[in-house]
């Protein structure tokens, strides 16, 4: 129980790091979906020795919130990764696995319940370990080149303005009028130099072009969810920078 509004099932995974860490190396939050078609399979896998794989929680479909690692234990969830300064992210943040097949199978909206156990569970971590809105990411913030997770049909617009995140401070009316319009070479730069501000890292980029694309895929899976096709235009770069503001 992690305080008398949340009620959470202990279903503990083998898989973390032994030694424990302090409390205050706690800085990001890292929300995945389980991208398995059932939910046991999912659980079985987060608690199954061989695979390697584990998270701090997991939220089922209908809401109920599982710790499968205490939060002072490293747990296995974020691979190689990076944010700002930090690498190997999972030293730093605690993991919430969310249940949802994912993009390989029918990826579907989460449900209203999860939601709420999401805003509860999150706001409890943010008071508890001081996080901030910037370090509460997906999968994909931190893994551009590998994740998908939690994708675009997550609610970060929706959880931003309850005090779990962050979002632009742009009229819906002045995106869409600035969405697939071209930006100049020059601009694209701008944009890039914009994602790292925030917070993508320019390992990314190491002069690969399949890379650039998936670090733009990254960013509207985050910030502009409506149209997910990895190509910058106007209204990505005028999202970059309401976010660097």
């Amino acid at each position: 129980m992690l305080k008398s509004t949340i009620n959470t099932t202990l279903n503990y995974s083998p898989n973390f790091d032994v030694k424990k860490r302090k409390s205050s190396q706690i800085k990001f939050i890292i929300f995945h979906y389980t991208g398995m078609k059932k939910e046991k399979d999912a659980i079985d896998r987060l608690t199954n020795p061989k695979s390697k794989v584990s998270c701090h929680y997991l939220i089922k479909n209908n809401g109920e919130i599982i710790t499968l690692v205490p939060d002072l234990y490293i747990s296995w969830h974020a691979g190689i990764s990076y944010w700002k300064n930090y690498s190997f992210i999972n030293k730093y943040s605690i993991g919430i696995e969310i249940s949802n097949p994912g993009h390989n199978y029918r990826y579907k909206k989460f449900s209203i319940n999860q939601i709420s156990s999401i805003l509860k569970l999150s706001r409890f971590l943010i008071n508890k370990y001081k996080i901030k809105s910037k370090f509460i990411l997906g999968h994909s913030d931190i893994a551009p080149d590998r994740k998908k997770d939690p994708g675009e049909k997550f609610p970060w617009e929706y959880l931003s303005k309850r005090k779990v995140g962050y979002w632009h401070k742009i009229e819906n009316s002045e995106l869409i009028k600035n969405r697939n319009k071209r930006v100049e070479k020059i601009e694209k730069k701008i944009f890039f130099k914009n994602l790292f501000k925030i917070g993508y890292h320019n390992y990314y980029t190491n002069n690969n072009s399949k890379n650039f694309s998936k670090l733009v895929t990254a960013f509207q899976r985050r910030f502009r969810q409506e149209l997910v096709n990895g190509i910058i235009d106007k209204e990505c770069l005028n999202i970059s920078k309401s976010l660097i503001k």
